[in-house]
């Protein structure tokens, strides 16, 4: 086995700026792997430190000091003020580096421990495949292990800075529309970006994006996609984005608007240019796209390249969107040859939430607990062979996303806070089979309050990522 190397040197940071925090949302996933067209419930908005109450339906969930941001639907409200104590721990420890050619653990960036440092990782070499290569753009070289909706008040503190194990990436959600309450508002010109890359930084972590604004008017409605003043705050936002990210100059992921791409793909009959979205006018940047689905894939993608060419981007493809042909045929058609991976998900909220089926967030019919046997449907095989389908339809490595917290049980449902899952279970026993289906990595969250978090789940998470970077797994 080839064993690749990387280090990473640490740099003197920018300053942090103002510390408020964001909203971000939950997911809405399909129940399994067969799950029938139709779409989901709605993501639920999280609260960060600072947010602005959202013009549009979303609660905020399980954030400390923030007000509802806007997005989905469900969630709790956080708990309103900069007040707010935020969780314990420090500001983020070294953790694994790379592989010597004995295989020992190298340490990465010792001296991160220390909040006045920034961590900037070397490139490794790029693998011969294209997860491998996807993550040597950030310093990488092994499956990635990310986590997300955790925001506190103070972000050194943010969930993924205190487990005490250094993670590759940490996500939070983009909400909202400018001069709306969204994400943009929270901080004087976007600087919300760079107060999360800034933290990530010193904490040796890639900031990773996920811009959440086509549900500002309720998740599942495509109506602003033809309204000027929507439109032109949804691109000045995207443009916004990418200088922020630019400003950071180092790498960040950007995931573009889970769920729309399913809802829109449905809507249009899988047919992207027959949706009309206004860009001409209100994305100057891009007046020689057309005005449909494929124009705004592409307006994306050339926001992305212009302003931050460190950034890493992709689409997000949902189960629930369509066949593994129809996901492809579609991604293809707005431009993912462009961009640099597909993110997708697997449930929005643990399996026993919906068992229990008492929170108003998990009223759905279905399997959601997969059987680790995969022997009955739904199982991880089945989920694994649609993930490949379109990993190598696409040619993209699959990231995946908020992935739930919960703990493996023989009795179905659970309580808020303990509800029961086996995907952290299943993934860290076999990430083998995730590489293998063209894997780039997962990152974990909550989709909705009452979930079970890593605070919640008796160390389940703490730990399988502890041993996981004493020797994490090498992408090819």
């Amino acid at each position: 086995m080839l064993v690749l190397v990387y280090v990473s040197a640490c740099v003197t940071s920018l300053g942090d700026g103002p510390k408020a925090g964001a909203g971000g949302g939950g997911t809405g996933g399909s129940s399994s792997v067969s799950a029938a067209a139709g779409g989901r419930s709605g993501r639920s908005a999280a609260a960060g430190s600072g947010g602005r109450t959202g013009s549009s339906g979303a609660a905020a969930a399980a954030g400390k000091g923030g007000a509802a941001a806007s997005g989905g639907r469900g969630g709790q409200t956080g708990s309103g003020g900069a007040s707010s104590a935020g969780k314990s721990g420090s500001g983020g420890r070294a953790g694994a580096g790379g592989r010597t050619a004995s295989g020992a653990i190298q340490p990465a960036c010792a001296a991160c421990a220390d909040s006045s440092l920034a961590c900037e990782a070397s490139p490794a070499p790029s693998g011969s495949g294209r997860a491998g290569a996807v993550a040597a753009k950030l310093g990488k070289s092994h499956f990635l292990i990310g986590m997300g909706n955790d925001l506190d008040n103070d972000h050194s503190k943010d969930g993924a800075y205190t487990l005490g194990t250094t993670l590759d990436l940490h996500y939070a959600y983009m909400v909202g529309l400018p001069g709306m309450g969204g994400w943009p508002d929270w901080n004087a010109n976007g600087t919300f970006v760079n107060i999360l890359s800034d933290s990530a930084a010193k904490n040796c972590v890639t900031p990773m994006y996920t811009m959440y604004s086509m549900a500002a008017w309720g998740d599942g409605n495509l109506a602003g996609l033809g309204d000027n003043g929507y439109m032109s705050a949804y691109w000045s936002a995207a443009k916004l984005l990418f200088e922020r990210i630019a400003a950071f100059d180092k790498p960040a992921v950007v995931h573009l608007e889970p769920d729309f791409w399913a809802y829109a793909a449905q809507q249009s009959g899988q047919n992207p240019a027959s949706m009309k979205v206004l860009i001409k006018s209100q994305a100057a940047d891009c007046a020689d796209q057309p005005e449909n689905l494929i124009g705004m894939g592409k307006c994306w993608i050339a926001l992305a390249r212009k302003y931050a060419p460190k950034a890493l981007l992709g689409f997000h493809a949902s189960e629930w969107a369509g066949s593994p042909a129809q996901i492809i045929s579609f991604f293809n058609a707005i431009g993912a040859a462009d961009t640099d991976l597909i993110v997708m998900d697997m449930l929005d909220r643990d399996a026993g939430c919906f068992e229990a089926a008492q929170d108003p967030n998990c009223q759905r019919q279905g399997k959601f607990y997969w059987d680790e046997a995969n022997q009955s449907s739904p199982n991880f095989h089945e989920h694994l062979s649609y993930a490949k389908q379109v990993s190598d339809g696409l040619n993209k490595p699959i990231l995946w996303w908020q992935v739930p917290f919960g703990v493996p049980s023989d009795t179905p449902g659970g309580t808020p806070e303990h509800y029961r899952d086996n995907r952290v279970k299943y993934i860290f026993s076999h990430i083998d089979e995730f590489i293998d289906a063209g894997g780039l990595g997962a990152a974990f969250g909550t989709g909705a309050g009452n979930q079970t978090s890593w605070l919640t789940d008796g160390g389940q998470f703490k730990n399988a990522v502890s041993e996981y970077f004493q020797s994490p797994s090498l992408l090819p």
